[in-house]
């Protein structure tokens, strides 16, 4: 087990602490993603519920489930609006965005998933592997 990788939200009142090791580092280029970051894809660690622990604000955190769906959700600050750590539904898998973590992780991107659906404007592969969806394994 690796040191504890840190990470809040924009205004700082969430805060959270992450134990290693990272299962997964993704870029998700579903429309889901796209639509929930406004970018043209969300950059995701994966992780187990156990390895999260919440520092302060977690009573600020507001979860939306979107029902239509079999697992996509976001979580996020009430007071700023960023995204945080959320446990996917109907699932043991936290997904964190990568861009809430205060140090760097010791993991690089390691896939692309939904790939068939990213925006044409998207970035290109960089080499890493690509996944029309999400690969049932995880």
């Amino acid at each position: 087990m690796g040191e504890r990788i840190r990470g809040s939200c924009l205004c700082g009142a969430v805060t959270f602490e992450v134990e290693p090791p990272f299962q997964k580092m993704v870029h998700c280029h579903c429309s889901l993603c796209r639509k929930g970051t406004g970018t043209g894809h969300a950059t995701n660690l994966v992780v187990r519920p156990a390895q999260l622990h919440w520092r302060s604000g977690e009573a600020l955190i507001t979860r939306f489930e979107l029902r239509s769906t079999k697992a996509f959700g976001k979580w996020f600050c009430s007071r700023c609006g960023s995204p945080l750590p959320r446990i996917r539904r109907n699932s043991d898998i936290v997904v964190l965005p990568a861009g809430s973590l205060d140090t760097p992780p010791p993991i690089s991107p390691t896939d692309h998933i939904f790939w068939d659906s990213r925006a044409p404007w998207s970035c290109p592969s960089g080499g890493l592997p690509t996944h029309a969806e999400r690969p049932d394994t995880w």
